[in-house]
């Protein structure tokens, strides 16, 4: 009896000595080079994924999992596109299940998610992303605009997040058939309160997002800045540090000479396109990626991560 217990036990220890050189195994070396501050607190930022897992969507959900383990998020930022090309139909669209649910399945993606709305949400039924809010406990999307407030690790500094839908300040939109669902929105009215929130927050950090991009080097460099010239103003009165944003299906950072704000793309879930650099470039690569964010009270690290869990670039922003 003795010896069958033993022979159990043996042979559950080999088990477990097999899992652990597997999962070893299976570990991607290239995410220690991470830099990890400890004492920070850590979130992603990803944008432009929707495909149904195509395109490295699913190699870059599995590093953004395999990252967790190391350091831990917080939340999930999506800085829109979540569906493509065309949207939801409804809470119901099968399309949820299989290109945001069954993607994004790993234990340290099932934090909160907060979403905002791109362009080609607004092909479909755009009501319906906010609606799935009430559906998952996972997607946050409570209002077309919308912030909330986080205590960082040392219980005294506060960040505020700001969530845009910078699809009203499209002016072209309002002329293209495909976007007439941008006319239901009124961009004055979302104008006024980002305004009132910044000009009374009293957060040690303001950060922005959206989905439209106030800058860029990449495929859209030529395009008319509208989103610029409505939202600029703004950020630089109110000193905010960093605004995220995707619709470029790059991964970029621009610092432009004389601008306050640190301006990053992150719109590289799943199918990339080309991109480039303008003498603001600080960073700019066309490969399948995303963001991690590590908040102290007085900096911020960004490092973007391709899907081979290689770390492309990384950053220090100081408040």
């Amino acid at each position: 009896m003795h010896r069958i217990l033993f022979f159990i036990l043996v042979l559950t220890v080999c088990q477990i000595q097999a899992q652990r050189k597997y999962y070893n195994q299976n570990e991607n070396a290239n995410l220690n080079q991470l830099q990890v501050e400890k004492e920070a607190f850590h979130f992603y930022v990803i944008g432009d994924w929707g495909r149904n897992g195509h395109f490295k969507q699913v190699e870059v959900a599995d590093i953004m999992q395999q990252a967790g383990f190391i350091l831990e998020p917080e939340f999930i930022i999506s800085v829109g596109d979540n569906f493509y090309p065309d949207g939801i139909a409804s809470v119901n669209d099968p399309f949820i299940k299989s290109s945001f649910e069954d993607i994004y399945y790993g234990s340290n993606l099932f934090c909160p998610w907060y979403v905002i709305l791109g362009n080609h949400g607004y092909r479909g039924n755009y009501q319906a992303q906010l609606d799935y809010s009430q559906v998952s406990q996972r997607w946050n999307m409570p209002d077309h605009y919308y912030e909330f407030e986080k205590t960082l690790e040392d219980d005294k500094t506060r960040a505020k997040f700001l969530f845009l839908d910078t699809n009203p300040f499209e002016d072209d939109y309002y002329h293209e058939e495909k976007y007439q669902q941008v006319k239901t929105q009124d961009s004055l009215k979302q104008k006024k309160w980002l305004e009132e929130t910044l000009k009374n927050s009293t957060a040690d950090w303001n950060i922005v997002i959206g989905h439209h991009p106030l800058y860029t080097s990449g495929k859209r460099v030529d395009d008319k800045p509208y989103v610029r010239y409505h939202l600029e103003a703004l950020f630089e009165t109110n000193k905010v540090p960093v605004y995220f944003a995707g619709h470029e299906h790059d991964i970029q950072h621009l610092k432009p000479k004389g601008v306050y704000t640190h301006h990053f793309i992150s719109g590289a879930g799943s199918d990339v396109r080309p991109t480039g650099e303008s003498n603001f470039t600080k960073f700019s690569k066309s490969e399948q990626g995303f963001l991690i964010v590590s908040l102290l009270p007085s900096k911020m690290l960004v490092q973007a991560v391709n899907w081979k869990g290689e770390i492309m670039y990384k950053t220090e922003i100081e408040l």
